[in-house]
Protein backbone atom coordinates (compact mmCIF):
# COMPACT_ATOMS: atom_id res chain seq x y z
CA UNK A 1 0.00 0.00 0.00
CA UNK A 2 1.35 3.39 -0.90
CA UNK A 3 -0.36 7.30 -0.01
CA UNK A 4 -0.36 8.51 -3.80
CA UNK A 5 -1.32 12.40 -3.39
CA UNK A 6 -2.51 14.88 -6.03
CA UNK A 7 -0.20 17.57 -4.48
CA UNK A 8 -0.35 20.33 -6.95
CA UNK A 9 -3.31 22.18 -4.52
CA UNK A 10 -2.57 19.76 -1.21
CA UNK A 11 -2.66 21.97 2.00
CA UNK A 12 -2.07 18.89 3.88
CA UNK A 13 0.94 17.71 2.70
CA UNK A 14 2.59 17.56 6.19
CA UNK A 15 0.10 15.95 8.02
CA UNK A 16 -0.40 13.30 5.56
CA UNK A 17 3.70 13.06 5.51
CA UNK A 18 3.90 13.03 8.96
CA UNK A 19 0.71 10.34 9.56
CA UNK A 20 2.29 8.13 6.91
CA UNK A 21 5.41 8.17 9.01
CA UNK A 22 3.86 7.10 11.97
CA UNK A 23 2.22 4.25 10.61
CA UNK A 24 4.84 3.09 8.23
CA UNK A 25 3.38 3.41 4.81
CA UNK A 26 5.17 5.11 2.15
CA UNK A 27 4.42 8.57 0.00
CA UNK A 28 4.49 9.52 -3.37
CA UNK A 29 3.37 12.69 -3.95
CA UNK A 30 2.90 13.74 -7.72
CA UNK A 31 3.03 17.60 -8.67
CA UNK A 32 3.83 19.72 -11.94
CA UNK A 33 7.57 21.42 -12.27
CA UNK A 34 5.21 24.37 -11.68
CA UNK A 35 5.52 23.62 -7.94
CA UNK A 36 8.02 23.02 -5.09
CA UNK A 37 8.30 20.02 -2.98
CA UNK A 38 11.30 18.08 -1.38
CA UNK A 39 10.60 14.80 -0.13
CA UNK A 40 11.85 13.28 2.91
CA UNK A 41 11.96 10.16 4.79
CA UNK A 42 9.37 8.06 3.28
CA UNK A 43 8.07 10.39 1.07
CA UNK A 44 9.25 10.64 -3.08
CA UNK A 45 8.08 13.21 -5.25
CA UNK A 46 7.03 12.58 -8.91
CA UNK A 47 7.60 15.65 -11.00
CA UNK A 48 5.59 15.86 -14.01
CA UNK A 49 4.72 18.79 -16.66
CA UNK A 50 2.61 21.77 -16.07
CA UNK A 51 0.12 20.98 -18.69
CA UNK A 52 -3.43 20.41 -17.19
CA UNK A 53 -4.85 16.90 -15.75
CA UNK A 54 -0.51 15.25 -16.07
CA UNK A 55 -0.12 14.84 -12.66
CA UNK A 56 -3.88 13.06 -12.46
CA UNK A 57 -2.98 11.29 -15.62
CA UNK A 58 0.27 9.91 -13.72
CA UNK A 59 -1.60 8.94 -10.60
CA UNK A 60 -4.52 7.04 -13.12
CA UNK A 61 -1.42 5.19 -14.46
CA UNK A 62 0.49 4.07 -11.50
CA UNK A 63 -2.17 3.52 -8.77
CA UNK A 64 -2.84 -0.15 -7.44
CA UNK A 65 -5.30 -2.03 -5.99
CA UNK A 66 -5.46 -0.79 -2.18
CA UNK A 67 -3.62 2.21 -2.42
CA UNK A 68 -4.85 4.99 -0.36
CA UNK A 69 -5.09 8.10 -2.79
CA UNK A 70 -5.36 12.12 -1.83
CA UNK A 71 -7.41 14.32 -4.12
CA UNK A 72 -9.65 16.66 -4.82
CA UNK A 73 -10.34 15.94 -8.32
CA UNK A 74 -13.80 13.96 -8.55
CA UNK A 75 -12.72 12.66 -11.97
CA UNK A 76 -9.72 11.42 -10.71
CA UNK A 77 -11.25 9.70 -7.33
CA UNK A 78 -13.27 7.87 -9.97
CA UNK A 79 -10.51 6.15 -11.70
CA UNK A 80 -8.90 5.40 -8.46
CA UNK A 81 -12.27 4.07 -6.72
CA UNK A 82 -12.63 2.04 -10.42
CA UNK A 83 -8.72 0.59 -9.82
CA UNK A 84 -9.45 -0.71 -6.63
CA UNK A 85 -8.18 2.37 -4.17
CA UNK A 86 -9.55 3.72 -1.31
CA UNK A 87 -9.64 7.20 -1.86
CA UNK A 88 -10.28 11.01 0.61
CA UNK A 89 -10.20 14.76 -0.26
CA UNK A 90 -8.24 17.07 1.79
CA UNK A 91 -10.79 17.71 3.73
CA UNK A 92 -11.22 14.26 4.87
CA UNK A 93 -14.43 13.42 2.73
CA UNK A 94 -14.29 9.62 1.85
CA UNK A 95 -15.33 9.26 -2.43
CA UNK A 96 -16.95 5.78 -2.76
CA UNK A 97 -19.42 4.31 -4.94
CA UNK A 98 -22.24 5.59 -3.31
CA UNK A 99 -21.74 9.43 -3.38
CA UNK A 100 -19.49 9.30 -6.78
CA UNK A 101 -22.10 9.23 -9.01
CA UNK A 102 -23.63 12.68 -7.74
CA UNK A 103 -20.29 14.06 -7.05
CA UNK A 104 -19.69 13.74 -10.95
CA UNK A 105 -23.17 15.09 -11.67
CA UNK A 106 -22.53 18.47 -9.89
CA UNK A 107 -19.02 18.75 -11.38
CA UNK A 108 -20.69 18.10 -14.97
CA UNK A 109 -23.74 20.71 -13.59
CA UNK A 110 -20.78 23.21 -12.14
CA UNK A 111 -19.02 23.25 -15.69
CA UNK A 112 -21.96 23.87 -17.87
CA UNK A 113 -23.02 27.07 -16.10
CA UNK A 114 -19.53 28.07 -16.13
CA UNK A 115 -19.74 27.71 -20.05
CA UNK A 116 -22.59 29.87 -19.55
CA UNK A 117 -20.36 32.66 -18.14
CA UNK A 118 -21.57 31.58 -14.74
CA UNK A 119 -19.38 31.49 -11.57
CA UNK A 120 -19.51 30.08 -8.18
CA UNK A 121 -17.73 31.50 -5.03
CA UNK A 122 -15.16 27.93 -5.36
CA UNK A 123 -14.25 26.33 -2.31
CA UNK A 124 -14.62 27.58 1.24
CA UNK A 125 -11.27 28.20 3.21
CA UNK A 126 -9.43 25.62 4.52
CA UNK A 127 -9.85 25.89 7.69
CA UNK A 128 -7.66 24.23 11.32
CA UNK A 129 -11.05 21.92 11.53
CA UNK A 130 -10.69 21.07 8.32
CA UNK A 131 -7.05 20.00 8.73
CA UNK A 132 -7.44 17.98 12.19
CA UNK A 133 -10.50 15.91 10.51
CA UNK A 134 -8.22 15.11 7.37
CA UNK A 135 -5.73 13.88 9.90
CA UNK A 136 -8.55 11.75 11.93
CA UNK A 137 -9.61 10.02 8.94
CA UNK A 138 -6.46 9.40 7.27
CA UNK A 139 -5.45 8.15 10.54
CA UNK A 140 -7.97 5.93 11.35
CA UNK A 141 -8.11 4.77 7.36
CA UNK A 142 -4.57 3.40 7.67
CA UNK A 143 -5.50 2.02 11.41
CA UNK A 144 -7.91 -0.18 9.87
CA UNK A 145 -6.12 -0.90 6.82
CA UNK A 146 -3.48 -2.50 8.60
CA UNK A 147 -5.13 -4.18 11.02
CA UNK A 148 -6.45 -5.81 7.77
CA UNK A 149 -10.39 -4.52 8.01
CA UNK A 150 -12.41 -5.34 4.56
CA UNK A 151 -14.00 -1.74 4.06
Amino acid sequence: MTIVVDADACPVKKETADIARACGVPVMMVSSYAHELRGGEGVAVVRVDNSDQSADLYIANHIKPGDVVLTGDYGLAALALAKGCHVLSFRGQTYDETNMDMMLEGRHARAKERRRGRHSKGPKPFTAEDRNFFQHKLTKLLNLLQENVQL
